[in-house]
């Protein structure tokens, strides 16, 4: 290493530092020959560079910065372009070295003079490329600008803008086409068992009033009845499907916080995720069955183990307190809320419920709703069979099992992936969710989800996959 290298770099340029030792010099020597002229010629360069120093901290430029991402959220594994416009505001000239902060997962931060030899109209225009192999939201830039005074003596660095965030939402994996969304979808079947009770929804008739148009008269049913009969206005209902989406640590606890040190998967601050491997599992099944109800033309909705809406706590939900989700526009928004969910409440929640015992605290208080009790029965109550209900759920002990299993009643079908790592010892709470009407099927984090999907028709555990996801858009998943 240089002797000028080790002298810091963002405070004088190799000229202004080698001014400052000059004038050192010129002043040792004016001590010691006595000479006035060279006193004189070591004030002044000295005075030089601080005087640049001064002049940049104090009179630094201005700048304007536009930063636009195409797409504007951006799917995991898929690329997104990076366009920034950068002009400078009021008056000044000379060039200045920028930099665009990213995270690390990104790589190299990008640099880029300024103005660009492209430059029109003041505005210099730049672009890159970033690709994410994780979900989150994260923060890119600020522009760091480092620009110097006119005879190149001091150097200063500063951001000129905030930065702007980068959504990156789940990829789905796309699913194959079975007989779950056939329950009550837009191809009109609907279970037997609504047949035997008509609703609302059933086609009725009714006496003849004046001005009914004789178009509506219902023949079959005038002649049964004798008098004239009309068709009453059918009521055209969405098939909605019910998403629980189980967010629990304590259903997730296995190396939850050492995976999301490990995934990089963080919030627009960067801080890191609460997470897992499964989680993460999770989340993709998630935005992979809504997708593949979305284009079956199911209402979407969303609720977590407790019946709250599901990115209640979703620092990238739009409207974090919906549980609706109605097509495209819908279906965005779930993948842009599902960007920066994570686990939340206690690792262990029976301890928690010993300790508030032993404190004299009602059990619930302190830990909030409670997983599977009656707030999350009378969510599904107020929805009750108007579609399927399907469950993303943890590891589940068989009390909670239990909890779970009359929910089934409430949807057309029932469906529940229980995500363990020991697939093969879930047997009973697999049992006690079976009994109560739901089908459910036992996997890992390492499970294809697409054999998963399928084996709701088996209605049985399925082992790790011998083949990739497939997901929409990116190929094959690594």
């Amino acid at each position: 290493m240089s002797l000028m290298d080790r002298f810091p770099r963002n405070i004088f340029s190799t000229r202004g530092w080698g001014l400052l030792g000059a004038g050192g010099v010129f002043l040792l020597a004016a001590q010691v020959m006595g000479r006035r002229d060279l006193l004189a010629l070591a004030i002044l360069v000295t005075v030089l560079p601080l005087l640049s120093l001064a002049g940049t901290r104090v009179l630094k430029p201005r700048f304007r910065v536009y930063r636009e991402f195409n797409p504007s959220t951006v799917e995991t594994a898929a690329t997104t372009t990076v366009r920034l416009a950068v002009a400078r505001i009021g008056t000044g000239s000379g060039h200045a070295l920028m930099e665009e902060h990213l995270p690390a997962r990104f790589g190299e931060s990008p640099a880029f003079r300024f103005p660009a030899r492209s430059a029109v109209g003041g505005t210099s225009r730049y672009e890159y490329h970033l690709r994410s192999g994780k979900r989150g939201q994260f923060r890119i830039g600020p522009v760091m600008a480092e620009f110097s005074d006119p005879f190149g003596l001091s150097l200063h660095r500063h951001a000129i803008d905030d930065g702007d965030i980068l959504t990156v939402t789940p990829a789905a994996v796309d699913l194959p086409v079975t007989g779950l969304a056939g329950a009550r979808g837009h191809d009109g079947i609907t279970a037997t068992r609504l047949r035997a009770n008509p609703s609302d929804d059933d086609v009725m008739t009714r006496e003849y009033r004046h001005g009914d148009p004789m178009r509506r008269v219902h023949w079959a049913a005038t002649a049964r009845h004798g008098e004239l009969m009309v068709r009453q206005e059918e009521s055209v209902t969405t098939p909605e499907a019910t998403i629980i989406l189980d967010q629990r640590l304590a259903a997730f606890p296995h190396g939850a916080h050492s995976y999301a040190k490990a995934s990089g998967v963080a919030d627009a601050d960067g801080h890191e995720l609460s997470t897992s491997e499964a989680f993460e599992w999770a989340v993709t099944a998630a935005m992979s069955i809504g997708a593949h109800l979305s284009e079956r033309n199911y209402a979407l909705r969303f609720l977590d183990a407790a019946g709250e809406p599901a990115f209640l706590h979703s620092p990238s939900a739009p409207e974090p307190e919906t549980e609706e989700y109605i097509g495209a526009t819908g279906l965005q928004s779930v993948a842009e809320s599902l960007a920066a969910i994570q686990l939340s409440g206690p690792q262990h929640p029976h301890r928690e419920t010993k300790d508030a015992a032993r404190r004299g605290t009602p059990a619930g208080t302190e830990a909030g709703p409670q997983a599977f009790d009656d707030r999350l029965m009378d969510k599904l109550a107020a929805h009750r069979l108007r579609g399927p209900v399907l469950a993303i759920l943890g590891n589940l002990s068989l009390g909670e099992a239990r909890d779970l299993a009359p929910a089934a009643a409430f949807g057309a079908n029932a469906f529940a992936l229980v995500i363990t790592e020991q697939a093969q010892d879930s047997g009973a709470v697999l049992e006690a969710l079976r009994r109560g009407g739901w089908r459910a099927v036992a996997v890992s984090a390492s499970t294809a989800l697409r054999a998963a999907w399928t084996a709701f028709d088996q209605d049985e555990s399925v082992p790790p996959p011998g083949t990739a996801d497939v997901r929409r858009g990116v190929g094959a998943r690594p």
